[in-house]
C-alpha cells in the first residue's frame, strides 16, 4: 500500500502503512488549529477503501484527542511530554557521534528494532517520517568498532527544537551513548538559536525520563497519546 495525501482547505492528512506494516494505516493530520471529526472520518473512509483493517495516529496532544474520539477512535497509548528552556549551552558529548549516511539506514533500523517493541518500531517509512517531521533535522549515529550501535534524530522549526528519536542497541547500553546523543542534539539546537526543546517518551520508561530530567527537561501536565480504531 502506498502513501496517500488528502487535502482539506489549507490543511492535509497523510495515510501510509503503519511503521512495520501489518495492515494498519498510520494517519498523520497536518497542522490545523481545528481539525474536525468530519475530516478525520473522511480519512478513515479513505483508509477503509484502501484495504487497511485499522488506523493508528501519530502522537497527538491530549487536548486534540476529542476530535478523534468523536470519530470512533480510542486512546491506545499515553506518553509523557517533556520540555526544557535552552538558556545555557548544554554539556559537551562525552562520546563521538557522526552524521548518518544513507548506507547507515539499514543498520539504524536494526538498532531501532532491537530497542523497541513491535508497536513502537519505526520501520523504513517511520524513519523517513522522523527525519522529515521538521523543516531542518540532524541525523547522527554512534559507532563502536565501526558498527552503528546508537542513533538520534533531532529537528527544529522556527525556535522550537525536538528530540525526535533516540535509540541504543541493548548490547551498547550503559556505555554513555544515549547521554552523548542527547547532548549532541541539544548543542545543535542551541547553536541554531532554539529557545526550547521537547521530547516524548513512554510512561514507564524510567531510564529515559531520568536521563532527560538530568539535562533539565520537565514533564508537562498534559502529555501525548496515540489513538486507534478498527475499520
Amino acid at each position: 500500500m502506498r502513501q496517500q495525501t488528502l487535502r482539506f482547505g489549507e490543511s492535509w492528512a497523510r495515510i501510509a502503512p503503519w511503521r512495520g506494516g501489518g495492515g494498519a494505516a498510520h494517519l498523520v493530520v497536518g497542522p490545523e488549529a481545528t481539525t474536525s471529526s468530519d475530516v478525520i472520518r473522511r480519512c478513515v473512509d479513505q483508509a477503509r477503501r484502501s484495504g487497511y483493517h485499522s488506523v493508528l495516529t501519530s502522537a497527538v496532544g491530549v487536548a486534540c484527542a476529542d476530535a478523534f474520539i468523536a470519530a470512533g477512535f480510542e486512546v491506545r497509548e499515553h506518553l509523557h511530554l517533556l520540555a526544557m528552556e535552552l538558556q545555557h549551552p548544554p554539556e559537551e558529548p562525552a562520546l563521538p557521534t557522526e552524521k548518518a549516511g544513507r548506507r547507515d539506514r539499514a543498520a539504524v533500523l536494526l538498532v531501532d528494532d532491537a530497542s523497541f517493541d513491535g508497536f513502537w518500531r519505526l520501520g523504513s517509512a517511520g524513519l523517513r517520517d522522523a527525519i522529515d517531521a521538521t523543516p531542518v533535522s540532524r541525523f547522527q549515529v554512534g559507532r563502536r568498532d565501526r558498527l552503528v550501535v546508537a542513533y538520534a534524530i533531532t529537528g527544529y522549526a522556527v525556535d522550537q527544537g525536538y528530540l525526535q528519536r533516540i535509540a541504543v542497541d541493548p548490547t551498547a547500553r550503559r556505555e554513555g551513548w544515549a547521554r552523548a546523543l542527547v547532548a549532541d542534539g541539544l548543542g545543535w539546537l542551541w547553536r541554531r538559536g532554539c529557545t526550547r526543546a521537547f521530547v516524548n517518551t513512554q510512561l514507564h520508561n524510567d531510564a529515559a525520563i531520568a536521563l532527560y530530567e538530568s539535562f533539565g527537561f520537565r514533564r508537562l501536565p498534559e502529555g501525548l497519546c496515540v489513538l486507534g480504531r478498527p475499520l
